[in-house]
């Protein structure tokens, strides 16, 4: 591919996908403070989603410049700027699989000591092999401008080079295809290991009614986690489909639409985490909305309370007969 016609990237698309980069930074922000701000969340599983979320979070803010600059050459921050996603972007599948593998051995093999004894290896893993892979890239300058042919004005993979589709498949799509396989079996392996476990404990629920709901209380967080494959499945969909088409040459590659979707896909994992595991998980969310309110219900309880001894003074008995439930609650929430 001597020549290599720029796929056309829209204001309008820029502002789409920057937004969903902001959107990604500040969710997978979010996930590590919460992580960060309460002791009792900080689960092994919880854990990796963490490790994933600062992936996504450098893959945000990697293309965000590269969705602003719309880079045109092989300039030094295009390089920059390539390294640093194939990097972040190709950690961020070895720490998805990495959750699917541990979420399979804790839950299926019912074995949280093998499954923590893997963590070791996680790390060795999702952080060392895509290290020296873009190192070697780079080593070789294939990370350079690549037309938004596979991107959406970010760099990636040099496109002038004669073995591009080669360095494209190491420093992500080979990644991402066995992620594409890796990832239902070990979905669908603990979906059924969950279906068959409740089918066998639905025979012994009435005996053990408060403890089944503990149980099922306690571990409903470690099961969303499941959801993480569906999420990255479809994300990175439309990233996978544009690659197809420039093997085949096909224009369908530029079509407004399509690129649109792969900028959103490949930026917006970090939102998508966010939503599902930290805005739809009530514990969490409650929390936050206590952390947020705080100030100024301290202030309103301050007031009541300066209120009430001033009564106080003429009816001794005021606090004492009227407690107050409330105040009780919102302490404990």
């Amino acid at each position: 591919m001597a020549e290599t016609n720029q796929t056309e990237v829209y204001v309008y698309e820029q502002v789409v996908i920057l937004t969903s980069c902001v959107l990604s930074f500040f969710g997978s922000l979010l996930i590590i403070c919460t992580y960060a701000r309460w002791h009792d969340l900080r689960t092994t599983p919880r854990k990796l989603l963490v490790y994933l979320s600062v992936t996504d979070l450098l893959s945000a803010l990697s293309y965000f410049y590269g969705v602003l600059r719309i880079f045109d050459s092989d300039s030094g921050d295009c390089i920059a700027q390539g390294a640093i996603s194939t990097f972040a972007n190709t950690s961020s599948f070895f720490w998805t699989v990495a959750i699917a593998i541990y979420l399979y051995v804790f839950i299926v093999k019912s074995s949280q000591r093998q499954a923590d004894n893997l963590m070791l290896y996680f790390h060795l893993i999702s952080w060392g092999v895509p290290f020296a892979i873009t190192v070697a890239a780079l080593s070789l300058h294939k990370i350079g401008y690549d037309a938004s042919e596979v991107s959406v004005g970010w760099c990636w993979v040099n496109i002038q080079a004669e073995d591009h589709v080669l360095w494209m498949l190491l420093t992500g799509k080979i990644w991402e295809f066995i992620a594409y396989v890796t990832l239902p079996v070990l979905y669908i392996l603990i979906k059924i290991h969950i279906h068959n476990a409740h089918a066998a404990l639905s025979e012994y629920r009435p005996i053990l009614t408060s403890s089944s709901v503990s149980h099922s209380l306690s571990s409903m967080a470690d099961r969303k986690f499941t959801l993480i494959p569906i999420i990255f499945i479809m994300l990175r969909m439309w990233s996978t489909i544009r690659f197809l088409l420039l093997l085949t040459d096909s224009p369908a590659g530029h079509n407004p639409v399509l690129v649109t979707l792969h900028g959103i896909g490949n930026t917006f994992q970090g939102a998508a985490n966010c939503v599902m595991f930290v805005l739809l998980t009530p514990s969490i969310r409650s929390r936050l909305v206590a952390l947020l309110c705080c100030r100024g219900q301290d202030r309103h309880w301050r007031t009541e309370s300066v209120s009430q001894n001033r009564e106080s003074a003429y009816t001794p008995s005021h606090r004492e007969e009227n407690p107050n439930p409330q105040t009780w609650k919102n302490s404990e929430g």
